[in-house]
């Protein structure tokens, strides 16, 4: 099994910036994509940035050129740094990994239990 523990967040300004962080652990092989997504009340969650094991990167429109996510694999851990926060950048921030847990397995999706980050204007 392979949990994901998300950390930073919390109560933020405007025009701030936040570091998030995320650390996979149990039992990996190689984490294929690692992801960050948010949610608000409502609403689906959706994608804010993701970097593959190569190291290339993408990020949904409404973070680009604010966000920076990327990862250190001897860690197994991703970051996404934000700044020129908004208070609709308002939600909980999800972890998201695609893992294979042995060299024969198949990949598998592992979510983090999320971490509220609220901006206040």
């Amino acid at each position: 099994q392979v949990q994901l523990a998300e950390s930073g967040g919390g109560l933020l300004q405007a025009g701030g910036s936040l570091r998030l962080s995320c650390a996979a652990s149990g039992r990996i092989f190689s984490i294929n994509v690692m992801r960050w997504y948010r949610q608000t009340p409502g609403k689906q969650r959706e994608l804010v940035a993701g970097i593959a094991s190569s190291g290339s990167t993408n990020y949904a429109d409404s973070v680009k050129g604010r966000a920076t996510i990327s990862r250190d694999n001897t860690k197994n851990t991703v970051y996404l740094e934000m700044n020129s926060l908004k208070p609709d950048d308002t939600a909980v921030y999800y972890c998201h990994a695609i893992v294979q847990t042995t060299p024969l397995s198949h990949e598998y999706s592992y979510w983090g239990q999320g971490t509220q980050v609220t901006v206040s204007s």
